[in-house]
């Protein structure tokens, strides 16, 4: 039986989409990236291309070091913190997610943290990191020498490992963290919050310039909480807080009259929470939206 470039191209989409998302850290510009690379391919000769899946993945992997480029110039000028766009993984967007090591590879805090790399070490960190491609692989892929990106693997780990090293409880706590955290901020509790967060947390919100938020990260326990109290006077009579796993981990969803508004993900030190990322940015939860709508219709 023929199958159709179609038919071809969707068996790895799941898998392009994934490694597009994590080089950028942003799902709408991976759906782009992935749809430039069918229409590659559909314009290709199929009886030159041999491997395909790794036929695509280099062209998914140029697509994205290309936009790499113009990313950095263009978050230089951004409003306020940038932070990924979150995306819903219960679905398995991102594939499947069985391990810690597997869960923390999409998570919110290490996609900043591979922003400190340059487009080629986000690359070969990447491709080692999360899809297991070994060297000599990388280097057909990025039509480097096999030295050469051993050296950039190991730069980029080192990079991303000076960061003071992450305590990550198990899932189950995390989730009961998460489920107190939600409770807490229901009820207005801002001692129930306080046991919650670290002396030193980090408040960061993303609203890209289009939501009224913090332009600058929120530092420290109590200047959080009176934040935090801010947000509960303004937005709590209308707000629902849901709970919802985010790249991997997890995380909670704010509806205000209905519409996704805010998600936001949790990083750990010693039990506390010692870093929250919201991301409000209309533009970065649209993929979100999407997801959830898929869902309630399903």
């Amino acid at each position: 039986m023929t199958t159709t470039v179609a038919d071809d191209f969707e068996t790895h989409r799941p898998r392009l989409f994934g490694l597009a998302y994590r080089m950028l850290g942003s799902a709408h510009e991976a759906e782009d990236v992935v749809q430039d690379a069918y229409l590659r391919y559909s314009g290709a000769d199929r009886a030159e291309i041999g491997q395909l899946g790794a036929w695509l993945a280099k062209v998914v992997t140029n697509l994205c070091l290309n936009r790499l480029t113009s990313a950095r110039v263009r978050r230089e000028t951004y409003v306020g913190p940038w932070l990924p766009e979150p995306v819903v993984t219960a679905d398995g967007t991102l594939g499947p997610l069985e391990s810690a090591e597997q869960r923390e590879a999409v998570s919110l805090a290490l996609l900043v943290l591979l922003e400190r790399l340059t487009p080629t070490e986000r690359a070969v960190y990447v491709l080692r990191e999360a899809f297991g491609y070994a060297h000599r692989e990388i280097a057909q892929l990025l039509e480097l020498t096999e030295a050469n990106c051993r050296q950039l693997h190991r730069r980029a780990v080192k990079r991303i490992s000076a960061e003071e090293t992450r305590f990550t409880p198990t899932p189950e706590r995390q989730r009961r963290l998460v489920t107190s955290f939600l409770g807490a901020a229901r009820d207005g509790d801002l001692a129930g919050l306080e046991k919650l967060l670290a002396q030193d947390v980090v408040w960061s919100s993303d609203g890209g310039g289009k939501v009224r938020t913090a332009l600058r990260p929120v530092l420290g326990r109590e200047k959080v909480l009176r934040f935090l109290a801010g947000l509960a006077q303004k937005y709590g009579p209308t707000w629902e807080l849901a709970e919802a796993e985010i790249n991997g981990e997890p995380g909670v969803l704010v509806h205000a009259d209905g519409a996704l508004i805010a998600v936001i993900a949790f990083e750990y030190r010693e039990d506390r929470i010692v870093h929250a990322r919201a991301v409000m940015s209309p533009e970065k939860l649209d993929f979100a939206r999407r997801q959830l709508s898929a869902q309630d219709d399903d």
